[in-house]
């Protein structure tokens, strides 16, 4: 018989890894779009002071959330990457304050606590 633990976690996990398998490759795919839409002239402008393009930023970027993606897939080191995903949406938040997109960001930061502050340490 299922266990609704086991698949609650599995359903949020994929989810997750969903989401952010997605804006990782749209990351690779529509490059431009992510650094005209996304990034801001001030943040180019700090990047660059640090000898970073903008299309760097948004290739690390993608790597990051492809990698989040495949930790929640895979249930490895879900608790680590759930804290990085807060940490990363916050950021995402702050940056650019509360829109239609950032909103989204929210129900995912719930998400990521579920899954950060989940009983147990058995694999699922």
């Amino acid at each position: 018989m299922f266990n609704s633990t086991k698949i609650s976690n599995l359903f949020l996990r994929l989810g997750l890894a969903f989401v952010f398998f997605w804006l990782g490759i749209d990351k690779f795919i529509h490059p431009d779009y992510w650094i005209n839409a996304w990034t801001p002239l001030w943040f180019q402008s700090l990047l660059s002071r640090f000898n970073i393009g903008a299309l760097n930023f948004i290739y690390a970027n993608g790597i990051f959330e492809i990698v989040l993606g495949l930790g929640f897939v895979f249930n490895i080191f879900v608790k680590l990457l759930a804290l990085f995903a807060v940490l990363f949406l916050l950021t995402v938040i702050v940056s650019f304050g509360l829109n239609e997109v950032t909103v989204r960001d929210i129900g995912l930061i719930g998400s990521a606590l579920a899954l950060l502050f989940w009983n147990g340490r058995k694999k699922y």
